[in-house]
């Protein structure tokens, strides 16, 4: 019977506004693949990109990792915020003493603020028709 490698593989899921992100992580040259693209390629905004790799950048582990993820929902913004989310989730997997570092950041905290819904008799979420005395 062969012996098969058994490739190492950390996971993390990541969630913003509408979007999900599905991040599997392998030790690698520092290749991100978001949808079968580049980061480049999917992300044109360097803002949005360097949210993502915030917690590779603070954690010091850019180029230790292939990341592969898939992500949908929302937009761009949203996109972004969850695959960090989800890196940060899979270093954690990765080695725990990574904990405090992301966690003083913020980047293991889901953030829970979504579009409120509109309401009946308003034109929006709460904004009301315009008043007139006549």
């Amino acid at each position: 019977m062969p012996t098969s490698k058994k490739k190492i593989m950390y996971l993390g899921t990541g969630r913003r506004k509408s979007s999900v992100a599905r991040v599997f992580m392998t030790p690698g040259t520092g290749v991100i693949t978001v949808n079968g693209r580049t980061l480049e390629e999917y992300l044109p905004q360097a803002t949005l990109r360097m949210v993502v790799n915030s917690p590779l950048v603070l954690t010091e582990t850019k180029d230790q990792f292939d990341i592969q993820i898939n992500v949908y929902g929302g937009g761009f913004t949203g996109q972004a915020g969850a695959m960090r989310h989800g890196i940060s989730r899979a270093l954690l997997e990765a080695s725990p003493d990574y904990r405090p570092v992301l966690k003083k950041a913020g980047f293991l905290t889901r953030d829970s603020r979504v579009k409120e819904r509109k309401k009946y008799g308003l034109k929006g979420a709460r904004r009301a028709p315009q008043y007139s005395k006549r």
